[in-house]
Order: structure tokens, then sequence, then C-alpha cells
């Protein structure tokens, strides 16, 4: 038992160390090494690491090349145009849903942390940390809507977005709209607004979309 407990821990430290490099950009889309060259870089053994590939290649994150290791996929304008679709479909409604039953100031209060930290990063021009705390803001919905399935699923989008954010972070304008828009998407859920909710998060879905895929577009490349 405390073997098995022992090489799930090393897997799951491989998995979230390797994810957060791959979400930050530092391997980058199109980076490539063979197995013992990245369990060198992260100075963990071979097995968890190709454990750990072998569930990212699952989440669209990397490709196992026989004989030629992992390759960090790419994330395309098309990939990013499909992802936002989807989102713009599922957190609006999930949004209605959770106004429409009622939360309570305990449950929503992951979201006001998330939207402070938003508002107090923005202040501070720390842009990776507004991005961290909008990324908590829209898991926390999610967790409080309940659907485990839908809260995976859109993890693993959330995954692939956050990437192609990092790379163009800073060729937007400052996040102040964005940073309003979850403080009103807040005020919705606090009012059991399911019809303004879910008017609201799809806007805000649909402008970050359109601002994201046009910066992406004129950088003249099909791919990240």
């Amino acid at each position: 038992m405390a073997a098995t407990e022992t090489r799930e821990t090393r897997v799951g430290d491989a998995y979230r160390r390797l994810k957060a490099e791959i979400r930050a950009n530092r391997l980058p889309p199109g980076f490539q090494a063979t197995e013992p060259e990245i369990a060198a870089r992260m100075g963990m053994s071979r097995t968890p690491v190709r454990e750990a590939l072998i569930q990212l290649q699952a989440e669209g994150l990397v490709e196992l090349i026989p004989r030629r290791g992992a390759r960090v996929l790419p994330v395309s304008v098309d990939d990013m145009r499909e992802i936002y679709e989807i989102l713009t479909a599922l957190e609006p409604d999930a949004a209605a849903g959770v106004a429409e039953r009622g939360a309570t100031r305990a449950e929503l209060a992951p979201l006001v942390r998330a939207t402070d930290d938003m508002e107090a990063a923005l202040a501070a021009d720390d842009l990776e940390a507004w991005a961290e705390a909008d990324d908590r803001f829209h898991t926390a919905l999610l967790d409080l809507h309940g659907n485990r399935r839908m809260r995976d699923f859109a993890a693993q989008l959330y995954d692939q977005a956050h990437r192609a954010r990092m790379v163009t972070l800073r060729l937007r304008e400052r996040p102040v709209r964005s940073t309003r828009e979850h403080r009103e998407m807040l005020e919705r859920l606090r009012a059991g607004d399911a019809k303004g909710a879910r008017r609201v998060f799809r806007a805000h879905r649909k402008r970050a979309a359109r601002e994201l895929l046009e910066i992406l577009r004129s950088m003249g490349q099909p791919q990240l």
C-alpha cells in the first residue's frame, strides 16, 4: 500500500509540475524532448514523468511520439475559436443555474476572493496574478454549479486556453473591462438574477474570444 501511494504521489507531482510548465509556456508550443530529457529537466525519475505525459496527452496538451519523446501541442486559432464557442455555450447557463437556485455568502466566497484578487492585481499591474485569479473565478463558478463532468471537461479547455492567453496577455489592453464584468457577474449571482447572469457571462465570453482571436490572427501565425 505504501509503495503504491508513493508512486501515485510521484506521478501526481510530475503531472502538476509538467502541466504548470506547459500552462505558463515555459515548455512552449512545439517544444519536443525525449522522456529522459524531460525527466532530467524536471529533476525527477523517468517513470512518473512517462505516466504524467500519458495523462497530459489525454488532455490534449502533449503528443507522445514513439522513440522521439513528447511534443507540446500547438494551439491554433481554430482551436481557440472552438474552445471559446464551447465555453460561451456552457458557462452562461451554469451561472444562470447558480443564480436561480441561490447561493449563500459562504458559497460565493471563492468568487468574491477571485474578483478582489483580480482588482488588486490590476492595480499592481501584475497581469500574471490577474490571469490566475481570473482562472479561479471561472473554476469556482463551475464548482459551485456542481456538475462534475462539466467542471472536468471545462478544466481541460481552460488549460488549453490559458497558454494562448499568456502569450497575448501583454498584447491586449489592460483588462479593466474584463475585471468590471467579473464584478458584475458576481453581483448578478448575489442577487439571484439568472437572466442577468446569463447575459453578462455570454457577453463577456464573446468579447474575450473576439479580442483574443483578433490578436492571434494579427500575429500572422496560424498556430502558437
